[in-house]
């Protein structure tokens, strides 16, 4: 079976998977539901390895097979097509490898919810959703999978819809993402009115040519390239949970923890910098853009790794983590080391799903408690989920010895971005540097953060004992903070019974495990082909970088103290973390108790939230109140039913009242008709 046949498979199996149980779960019930939608997605991640392996090893060729029209409107012509280059060959390993651990992990999860064929129909819909938009050959399918993503999250998000914060975190998500989806759709029309085509094939080789055109608006004149460029990144800002558009992120923690893994590990979050760096022909003639897209991810990267420091559910931190950690990958796609960005993306795919899934294992060992304040001292009760854990956590900070050239996964993928970020600001300066200092500061940040989570959760007096002495049986009833997996028990199908934490079944420590082995040597087994010196042998075209962009080889020959920056600052947040959280056990308690200004900010994320209900919710609001009160209450309504029809109804119900059925009546009208008009004619002769 060749290339193409395999490819066909791993996109659309995922969508039968969808289906089956989607129209036939009731029928055939959960558990063969769940087996074939895994079975399915297992045989997708086994085929995707195999092309990938075709791809680096074996010597395939990139190639584009077109399945069947899709939209065919004079100039604009769309086929549903399948695209394999090395982009999308390492997007097919991401996606349906952690969603096929995904699936065999929910096996265990979401173990007595009588809901499971809609949950594992949701799951396979939205990996088929992903593979349609990194095998697109044009930007119309692109599209169709970038909202296909956006529809998924919706429906997983909001899988408990018994829950009002559910509902609104899934319409949270769905909104914002229109915002961004808005600016992507005019990138598009944009891409069209310049090119007269949305083929990638078509477009890529002739951007050169149209590197001078501007469009005239303000009185203005604008990039067109940059203006392009621009507009899709918007819709990546949406996506990926970039600064501004970053508010959904959070609360979409109130899906089920394996829906948290997916979204923030492989498919929705890193649409956006997929697509950054497949249009890399089209950003490196968009220099102000790049600026753009260095400092939102760079102040991302920042802002996301201040907000971990103070949040206190397990799922939030990580959350928080992952927007940090895409601000990473977007600002090395800034400096133009797009290679470096996908390499970041890579890993991330394996400590990323780790870390939430461990997350999962400590919330089901702990009877769904999420607080972080009311655990510790669990490594003794969960010792597999502490240990990779612990590796998901190192990977995460970088850890790796300089010079040695030994380490985790993020050693190797995000050392090599901030090694790119000072290359680029040695050359041109600016937003190149700042994303460098910002780097470096955030990886410290980071180091403390999750470590400070590894602390609180394993490590310490055990919270959760002393609770359990004090309230009883109650002591582990769910904490419903309007947010993750705070649903009662009954609805998920668990019990009241001990309260003793334990530890995870094998369907869920199996695929935990399998990511470990990722989140250690992934880096290591992949870094001479994704940013190394044989690169171009790897990429092949897929990534195009100008001739004046020599970001990677200039990351290459970076000054010795450079290597060893990342690692010093995370060792500093490593040892931050174990003072205030072991060494002085209580001393963190102690400053939130404080409520300072820094903590509060911290806290509430910025006020965010806060800020875009006080200006666009609560201006939304009284624009529809002015629609609907005056608009449609008073003018409509006044003019209509309560107006005019109301007189005119008025009128009649009056009028009718002289239709009494009397012929005595219509005589005595019929006789004053006749004398009101011999009176008006004897009137008219006299005259």
């Amino acid at each position: 079976m060749n290339a193409h046949d395999l490819v066909f498979i791993i996109v659309f199996v995922p969508l039968i998977g969808a289906l089956t149980a989607g129209l036939f779960g009731k029928v055939i019930g959960p558990i063969a539901s769940q087996t074939v939608t895994t079975g399915l997605l297992l045989l997708s991640c086994v085929l995707s390895w195999v092309v990938f392996a075709q791809w680096a090893w074996g010597g395939l060729e990139a190639f584009t097979q077109t399945l069947a029209p899709f939209i065919h409107v004079g100039q604009f012509q769309s086929n549903w097509s399948i695209r394999i280059d090395a982009l999308s060959a390492v997007m097919l390993i991401v996606v349906t490898t952690v969603a096929a651990l995904v699936h065999v992990y929910s096996w265990g999860y979401m173990a007595e919810d009588e809901s499971r064929p809609r949950f594992f129909a949701y799951l396979s819909l939205f990996t088929f959703a992903m593979l349609s938009l990194v095998t697109a050959a044009d930007f119309m399918q692109l599209f169709f999978g970038w909202e296909g993503v956006g529809l998924a999250s919706y429906l997983l998000i909001g899988f408990w819809h018994h829950k009002d914060s559910a509902n609104a975190a899934s319409i949270k998500a769905f909104v914002v993402n229109r915002v961004g989806d808005f600016g992507f759709a005019l990138g598009i029309m944009t891409v069209f009115w310049m090119f007269g085509t949305i083929q990638f094939a078509e477009i890529f080789p002739r951007v050169h040519e149209f590197a001078g055109k501007t469009w005239m608006f303000a009185g203005h004149s604008w990039s067109a390239v940059d203006l392009a460029c621009g507009l899709l990144f918007i819709g990546a800002m949406g996506k990926s949970a970039q600064f501004f558009l970053h508010t959904w992120l959070p609360d979409a923690m109130e899906g089920p923890t394996p829906v948290s893994a997916l979204i923030h590990a492989a498919t929705m979050v890193t649409a956006g910098v997929y697509m950054v760096c497949l249009l890399s022909p089209m950003f490196e003639y968009a220099p102000v853009t790049k600026q753009v897209v260095t400092l939102i991810g760079a102040i991302t990267a920042l802002f996301a790794a201040t907000v971990g420091l103070a949040q206190n559910d397990i799922k939030r931190v990580i959350a928080y983590s992952t927007c940090s950690q895409l601000g990473y990958m977007f600002f090395a796609a800034g400096v133009g080391a797009y290679q470096a960005a996908m390499f970041h993306l890579f890993t991330h795919a394996f400590f990323k799903a780790l870390l939430f899934l461990g997350a999962g294992s400590v919330i089901h060992g702990m009877h769904h408690e999420q607080d972080m304040r009311k655990m510790g001292g669990l490594w003794k009760y969960l010792p597999v989920t502490y240990a990779v854990m612990t590796i998901g956590t190192l990977a995460i900070t970088g850890f790796g010895i300089p010079g040695v050239e030994l380490g985790f996964a993020g050693f190797y993928s995000k050392d090599t971005i901030i090694e790119a970020a000072f290359a680029a600001g040695r050359q041109s300066g600016g937003v190149a540097y700042f994303a460098f200092i910002v780097s470096l500061f955030a990886a410290g940040l980071t180091a403390f953060y999750s470590w400070r989570l590894a602390f609180m959760t394993f490590h310490g007096t055990p919270k959760w004992a002393a609770e359990a002495e004090g309230h009883g049986h109650d002591a582990h009833a769910v904490h419903d903070h309007g947010h993750d997996d705070a649903h009662d028990h009954d609805a998920h199908g668990h019990g009241h019974g001990s309260h003793t934490p334990h530890e995870s079944p094998a369907s869920m420590l199996v695929p935990i495990l399998l990511l470990a082995v990722g989140a250690v040597f992934a880096g290591y087994a992949f870094v001479e082909k994704f940013v190394g010196e044989g690169r171009n042998e790897f990429w092949r075209g897929a990534i195009f970088n100008a001739p004046t962009n020599k970001v990677l080889e200039m990351a290459h020959h970076s000054p010795e103290w450079l290597a060893w920056a990342p690692l010093t600052v995370s060792m500093i947040g490593l040892v931050a973390a174990w003072y205030v959280y072991i060494a002085r056990e209580g001393m963190g308690a102690r400053i939130a108790a404080n409520r300072g200004l820094l903590w509060g900010f911290l806290y509430n994320k910025w006020y965010f939230d806060e800020l875009y209900e006080a200006t666009i919710v609560r201006a939304t609001r009284l624009l529809g109140d002015l629609f609907w009160k005056v608009g449609d209450q008073k003018i409509i309504d006044g003019l209509g039913p309560d107006g005019v029809s109301a007189v005119s109804y008025e009128v009649g119900r009056r009028t009718g009242r002289l239709q009494s059925g009397y012929v005595y009546h219509y005589a005595f009208v019929m006789l004053l008709g006749v004398a009101g008009l011999l009176s008006f004619a004897l009137w008219a002769w006299q005259a």
